[in-house]
């Protein structure tokens, strides 16, 4: 089991702040992992969280709508979806009545690349903490936000 005070070789004023400290470094490092994990399948874990967010919604979407429902909001979203487009995983449809509007779909080969990497996913990152755990986990930062 890690111990972030050995990993960064420091010392904290007080649990609070190894608590924070912790919390950015861990969120960094699953991001990593993240990023290793996708990068076989072209794309980014942001990407992925556009597939999955418009592969649920089972309709096209708002561009706006999907920024919303990101977990990690970015101002570059567009961009990603840009590079999503290109690699026809998703589509864009003009709104009949509003030029201004456009909704994103996702296509058959992005239905089929979700498919593909769950699949694939098979690395259990939570894997050391129990169900339990993992639900206090959540609640405890859930209480943070």
């Amino acid at each position: 089991m890690g111990d972030i005070g050995k990993d960064i070789k420091s010392r904290f004023a007080n649990d609070k702040v190894k608590a924070l400290i912790n919390i950015i470094y861990t969120a960094n490092w699953l991001n990593s992992k993240q990023n290793e994990f996708f990068k076989p399948f072209g794309i980014s874990p942001q990407q992925f969280n556009i597939l999955r967010i418009l592969k649920g919604a089972g309709e096209s979407l708002k561009v706006q709508v999907i920024k919303e429902r990101m977990i990690e909001r970015s101002p570059n979203a567009t961009r990603l979806m840009d590079k999503l487009c290109t690699k026809d995983l998703i589509e864009r449809i003009p709104c009949p009545y509003d030029r201004r509007v456009v909704h994103i779909a996702i296509t058959e080969p992005g239905l089929e690349l979700l498919n593909d990497i769950s699949k694939n996913f098979k690395e259990d990152i939570l894997e050391n903490l129990s169900l339990k755990e993992a639900k206090l986990l959540s609640d405890l930062l859930d209480k943070i936000r």
